[in-house]
């Protein structure tokens, strides 16, 4: 039996300082990338982030990048409180994530429950399942961090957001206020 398990971060959880809140166990092991899904936003929303959290979908061809964390066995309720497993806001899923060098990794990440529906090539997210500027900002931030490939990072910058900032009382809290 092994004392931990690998986890996919493509949200908040990119950046370390987000999943040390609720996960201090965690070691950053790599990046990768997640085959014939894509990065969506949607679900109820956040009053933490100020608007719509992060997921992954199942669409042939696509692919989200994230970073590949290792976290003890014993933070793996953390995690999914964090998650709002409890809340039926995301499930865990098991997911095989390639690994820079090829290598091939079962991970456990988190799909929001209510699937949002595919775009068509070129349309723009709806502003009612956008997500605030500060959660993308710390997505952002996090796949800088992580090393997440450069042109992913771009993509990530062209999301629309719902023009909420937020707001960071402190450096290492991310306790957000809705502006």
């Amino acid at each position: 039996m092994t004392k931990s398990f690998l986890y996919f971060a493509y949200g908040s959880n990119l950046l370390a300082q987000r999943i040390h809140i609720n996960n201090p166990s965690a070691v950053l092991k790599g990046i990768g990338k997640l085959k014939d899904y894509r990065l969506d936003f949607g679900g109820p929303y956040s009053d933490t982030w100020c608007g719509h959290p992060a997921t992954v979908v199942p669409h042939e061809g696509k692919h989200v990048w994230g970073a590949i964390w290792e976290v003890d066995n014993s933070n793996i309720l953390d995690l999914d409180r964090q998650e709002g497993v409890h809340q039926n806001m995301y499930f865990p899923i098991e997911v095989c994530i390639e690994t820079m060098n090829g290598n091939e990794l079962n991970c456990r990440s988190y799909q929001l429950c209510l699937t949002p529906e595919s775009l068509r090539d070129g349309e723009i997210l709806p502003k009612e399942r956008q997500p605030s500027q500060i959660y993308l900002e710390v997505l952002i931030k996090g796949a800088m961090e992580s090393g997440l490939p450069s042109t992913y990072i771009e993509e990530l910058r062209k999301i629309p957001n719902n023009g909420k900032k937020g707001n960071m009382k402190t450096p290492i809290s991310f306790f957000l206020e809705c502006n």
